[in-house]
């Protein structure tokens, strides 16, 4: 009987030592609003559960024609010429809706300036070299894109974008921009 009563004993003192560790217990009381707001804040439900697949990529040089149509000239050699504009387009298979994106563009050394023409999401690396932008995009066709226009001061040499959806990579492109002769 003094064995049962220990091991009782010893598990109600693990488990009260647990719950006053973990907060079960606490010396004020627990709102349960406070709580499920909490949860709800720190664990976001993804708008979209569905799969997201890649059923095309394209990363090149951008033209427009005369009725506004945008195609994409594939190259991973890109002229450094002040104008040009190059960038990225993305098929997903089967989604329509909104989709949540994230690029980081890497390049060899730090441009003379950075910037975007929209004021959205964009952050800059300490050392000059890697942008990030957050972009909330509508696809009705389940297409998404970016482009970028060369600017004075733009570095040659080796580029990398990466494209992520819900911190999921989903493309990669490897480029450079060539001096112009």
């Amino acid at each position: 009987m003094k064995t049962i009563i220990m091991r009782i004993w010893t598990t109600t003192a693990v488990l009260a030592s647990f719950w006053l560790i973990s907060g079960a217990i606490s010396s004020e009381p627990i709102s349960a609003t406070s709580v499920l707001v909490e949860n709800a804040i720190s664990s976001p439900v993804p708008t979209n559960v569905k799969q997201i697949v890649v059923s095309n990529t394209e990363f090149g040089l951008k033209r427009v024609d005369s009725k506004g149509n945008v195609t994409i000239f594939q190259t991973t050699r890109v002229p450094l010429q002040e104008g040009n504009t190059y960038g990225w387009r993305i098929k997903l298979k089967d989604y329509r809706g909104e989709v949540k994106w994230r690029e980081v563009l890497r390049l060899p050394k730090p441009p003379e300036t950075w910037g975007t023409d929209n004021g959205e999401d964009f952050s800059i690396s300490a050392d000059g070299t890697t942008s990030v932008t957050r972009r909330t995009q509508s696809a009705p066709e389940g297409v998404i894109e970016n482009f970028w226009t060369i600017a004075p001061g733009d570095p040659v040499g080796k580029h990398r974008i990466e494209v992520y959806i819900d911190d999921r990579l989903i493309s990669t492109f490897e480029f450079e921009l060539i001096p112009v002769k």
